[in-house]
């Protein structure tokens, strides 16, 4: 749909319209062919096209910027604009198609300030020798790290882990669980990502409930999706914990399926998510159904376990849900981007996403900026694996469905500590590509 009406518009502007110095003999794209490409884009489809940032850009200014970064920088609402970007067109097809680069892991600071991997790849360089998340990780390249992550030094940690690219090595000094020190060499790798991280069958008080720890609604997620969700139709689960701590957006098709799956069929057709355009484009506004799926559950309730860093299409499911199912979110509040934005490639050099719609539920209720706040506020416990029930979420989650209400407030004092993931930021956000 979007994306297929708006191209040849645009493909017009990128040649009918450049400079002759702008082109190259090969005839492909230069910064400046690209800038004012975005800059069509951005008059044209962009959500907030018509605040001061992007008014204040000109055709008789927009050549002071060299290229398409600058100008977007230029051009983004700052109050609320978070997450526009521009993309190089071969990393992004390869992220979403759940290609990888590194080691595969995610790193946190737990609350004893101690660095500890939070979270780790099935087919991941490191996952094949063991390391799984709770393990502390003392030293990278003879370098003690949990300082560095105190300082949210992020600078100084890239400079630790290096480039994102197959080949890089570095040596890890661990404490497993057990209290035993191991080093391993590992080497930066190229690998297809799970999403899934877990699906399991919880026996509860309250019955079987589901369990799903996951990462992200890229391309690989529909098969995994429907393998957890046979496994879920099949046990009969009553109840669903949804772990989304890390999950951080991807493609709005995919959160509709998942939504669907757990609505059941008695929501088909029923709004999941209406997309809202500028008032230049109110023609393209646009409504997701609840769809028709083979693993169909009904559900009545739902925990979501949530992180800051739970966002834009993981937000739209929760919101989505939320006029259907008793939708109870646990842990620290929510991202807060009720937004979404068609791509455009250009080139095949690269791919822009500005946001362009924003998003409500079936009874339009949205504009969450601020983020969704959870029942209980609780930290991300870092220190036990998913499948633990003593991890701090879980253990919230299951009291939750076997009493009805949270757990009296705890004593401790919440305090957020940070994470760093070798996923781009650009992730954080929601992505439609067509109907």
């Amino acid at each position: 749909m979007k994306k297929l009406i708006f191209l040849p518009i645009i493909i017009l502007v990128l040649f009918g319209s450049c400079k002759k110095d702008n082109v190259t003999p090969d005839g492909s794209v230069t910064p400046a062919m690209a800038r004012d490409t975005l800059y069509y884009i951005m008059k044209e489809f962009y959500f907030w096209y018509d605040m001061p940032e992007a008014s204040s850009v000109t055709t008789e200014n927009k050549d002071n910027y060299k290229d398409p970064y600058e100008l977007l920088e230029a051009m983004r609402y700052q109050t609320l604009d978070r997450w526009s970007f521009v993309a190089d067109y071969d990393e992004f097809m390869a992220e979403m198609q759940g290609e990888f680069v590194g080691h595969g892991i995610r790193i946190g600071l737990d609350h004893s300030l101690l660095a500890r991997i939070a979270m780790i790849y099935k087919n991941s360089p490191l996952y094949t020798e063991g390391v799984r998340r709770g393990w502390i990780i003392k030293q990278i390249n003879n370098t003690d790290l949990a300082p560095i992550l105190i300082n949210r030094d992020a600078a100084a940690f890239s400079d630790l882990m290096g480039p994102s690219a197959a080949g890089i090595t570095n040596i890890f000094l661990f404490q497993k669980p057990d209290g035993t020190e191991v080093t391993i060499s590992s080497t930066k790798s190229t690998f297809t990502v799970n999403t899934v991280h877990l699906a399991e069958i919880l026996q509860l008080t309250s019955g079987p409930t589901g369990h799903l720890v996951f990462d992200s609604f890229i391309t690989p997620t529909a098969n995994e999706l429907a393998t957890a969700f046979a496994s879920f139709k099949a046990a009969g689960i009553k109840d669903l914990i949804l772990d989304l701590r890390y999950n951080t957006g991807g493609y709005l098709t995919i959160a509709q399926t998942l939504a669907s799956y757990i609505a059941g069929d008695s929501r088909k057709g029923n709004a999941f998510s209406k997309l809202s355009y500028n008032n230049k484009h109110l023609a393209s506004n646009y409504t997701f159904p609840f769809i028709a799926t083979p693993y169909s559950l009904d559900l009545s309730r739902v925990v979501v376990i949530t992180t800051r860093s739970t966002a834009s299409a993981s937000e739209a499911v929760m919101n989505g849900l939320k006029p259907f199912v008793n939708v109870v979110s646990i842990g620290d509040t929510t991202n807060g981007k009720p937004t979404g934005m068609n791509g455009w490639p250009v080139g095949q050099k690269y791919y822009f996403w500005p946001v362009t719609f924003k998003i409500v539920n079936a009874d339009n209720q949205g504009e969450y900026y601020q983020g969704i706040f959870p029942a209980k506020v609780l930290p991300d416990d870092i220190t036990h694996d998913f499948d633990d029930q003593n991890e701090t979420c879980l253990k919230e989650a299951i009291y939750y469905l076997e009493h009805g209400s949270v757990s009296a407030k705890g004593l401790q004092e919440f305090k957020r500590y940070p994470q760093y993931s070798e996923k781009p930021s650009w992730m954080n956000n929601a992505f439609v590509l067509d109907k």
